[in-house]
């Protein structure tokens, strides 16, 4: 399976997804009826730290009113909408996925944001953007889906106006992170490129961009990342229902392998921040 097929795989049989999000707001008593953005925030913020992790980028990419925003791997638009409704930005969401960069465009004209969120299906190594087209791009706990890095930060450099800024989280390889996790972390979460600080560092230096911050963000994800573990647990019924019991199975002990890895000081959270 290459590495497209195997994210895509990845993220056609997440746990998180559009059908998830519906039941949730038909239990909560939402649907049917008019939706507000925040009424999303609980469900569509498929990363670490919920809307204070998008406000912690935002302050540091420093979007505002009228910003121009590029979400790079946008998944299911969350963090795009939180920053279209909250900071009054103008955002556009590149998702390799295409069922989810499509549900990322209906949950955005459900609450009113089709104008302020503009999906494209798109690959983040090609990205299908003028240069100079935006004042910040972002991304969250994505990257590490991507093995061409080179090309990845290189399309970043491009697209941003000169001074505009980088801003982004992803897992980072610690000491002691052994061949064998790495494969099973490709396996099961599609883990395609691992790196640690320095690397990281050096790749965003290669592409033109200039370091502004890096900052070691594990302790705080440490126990987020437990309660995800117990949150899919809890989600197992829906999740066998959708896709089978196997895949049930191998999403529990991939979080699993998360989490022991960063109890073992083998993988940790990274955010940088980086100006063209």
């Amino acid at each position: 399976m290459g590495i497209a097929t195997r994210v895509l795989a990845f993220y056609d049989a997440h746990p998180i997804n559009e059908a998830q999000i519906l039941a949730a707001l038909w239990r909560e008593g939402k649907l049917p009826g008019a939706l507000e953005p925040a009424d999303l925030y609980a469900h569509d913020q498929d990363h670490y730290g919920g809307i204070a992790a998008v406000d912690t980028l935002a302050e540091k990419a420093r979007i505002g009113r009228g910003s121009l925003v590029l979400d790079v791997c946008a998944g299911l638009g969350g963090p795009a909408r939180y920053l279209a409704h909250a900071r009054r930005a103008h955002v556009v969401g590149v998702e390799l996925n295409a069922g989810r960069a499509a549900a990322a465009a209906r949950r955005s004209a459900l609450v009113g944001l089709g104008d302020g969120v503009r999906m494209v299906q798109g690959d983040a190594t090609r990205l299908p953007f003028a240069e100079a087209s935006f004042d910040a791009v972002v991304s969250q706990e994505a990257f590490l889906h991507i093995a061409d890095k080179a090309a990845l930060f290189d399309g970043c450099r491009r697209v941003l106006k000169p001074g505009g800024r980088l801003a982004f989280t992803d897992w980072i390889a610690l000491a002691g992170l052994a061949d064998r996790e790495r494969r099973r972390l490709a396996k099961g979460i599609a883990a395609e490129a691992l790196h640690d600080f320095g690397s990281y560092r050096r790749l965003i230096e290669t592409a033109g961009l200039r370091p502004l911050a890096v900052e070691n963000v594990t302790a705080a994800w440490h126990p987020i990342l437990e309660q995800r573990l117990e949150m899919y647990r809890g989600m197992g019924a829906a999740t066998v229902r959708q896709f089978g019991r196997r895949r049930q199975r191998a999403f529990i002990a991939a979080y699993r392998l998360f989490v022991g890895c960063i109890e073992a000081g083998t993988l940790g959270g990274g955010r940088f921040v980086a100006a063209r």
